[in-house]
């Protein structure tokens, strides 16, 4: 298996909030090993483009494929099952829980790629190398964190599942310059291991210290897909799509 196959692939996708359609066909697809932004204003359509791909969003048409099995009709737990992993923008950690038991309610088993070799497997040992702060405050709960270690434990848990790929939703959203950098480090490090990731984001500079490929959403259509680079070096589509 050649690592520039596709793990996941949209085709012509749509998707609706009641009668309201926010996705107009929009086609994209992230291969083994590589990080792609979904770039794009705030209300471009970005975090519904997520939901729509692990199937949480019930109004919704085209095709999503993820390790060649069609999931376009699926409910959200037979993508994560799958190995398809989701870091919600709204964090949603268990705030009763400590770090440690967070970490437990994402464990899955552990994954092979179609050729046989192993997948990368996460343990709250590996996490907290990855995470230093969480390795800190294993038994803290989950609601007596900052959002920057709350951001992280998220991300944390969905890696516990053993992901083949993380959808990561607006990674350095709201959160303190210092975590930003962390953010950064941390999808090198999983691109790395062999763990792609497809994120959604609107910080230019973010997007260029980890990216591969960009796609640009406006108005849920799909307006400019590139390299990160040739986005980067677009100061007209920039201008266009990104700038505020």
């Amino acid at each position: 298996m050649s690592t520039h196959e596709t793990l996941l692939s949209a085709k012509s996708v749509c998707a609706w909030y009641g009668a309201a359609q926010i996705l107009y066909d929009v086609d994209l697809e992230v291969r083994r090993g590589e990080v792609v932004a979904l770039m794009g204003r705030n209300g471009a359509g970005k975090s519904t483009t997520l939901k729509t791909l692990i199937g949480m969003l019930a109004k919704r048409k085209g095709s999503v494929s993820f390790l060649g099995q069609d999931i376009s009709k699926s409910e959200p737990h037979v993508a994560a099952r799958l190995g398809l992993g989701f870091v919600p923008e709204d964090r949603r950690v268990f705030t009763d829980l400590t770090v440690m038991e967070n970490l437990e309610v994402g464990r899955q088993p552990e994954r092979r790629w179609n050729d046989g070799s192993a997948a990368p497997v996460w343990t709250p040992e590996r996490l907290f190398k990855l995470f230093p702060n969480l390795g800190e405050m294993p038994h803290r709960p989950g609601g007596r964190m900052s959002g920057g270690e709350q951001q992280m434990l998220t991300v944390a848990r969905t890696l516990m599942g053993n992901p083949y790929l993380v959808l990561l939703d607006e990674p350095s959203e709201g959160v303190a310059p210092v975590i930003v950098e962390q953010m950064a480090n941390m999808i090198l490090e999983l691109k790395a291991q062999g763990v792609s990731i497809l994120l959604s984001e609107q910080n230019m500079h973010f997007a260029e210290l980890v990216s591969d490929r960009a796609y640009v959403l406006e108005k849920g259509q799909i307006r400019y897909q590139a390299t990160m680079a040739e986005l980067a070096a677009n100061d007209e589509v920039r201008r266009a799509y990104l700038s505020v």
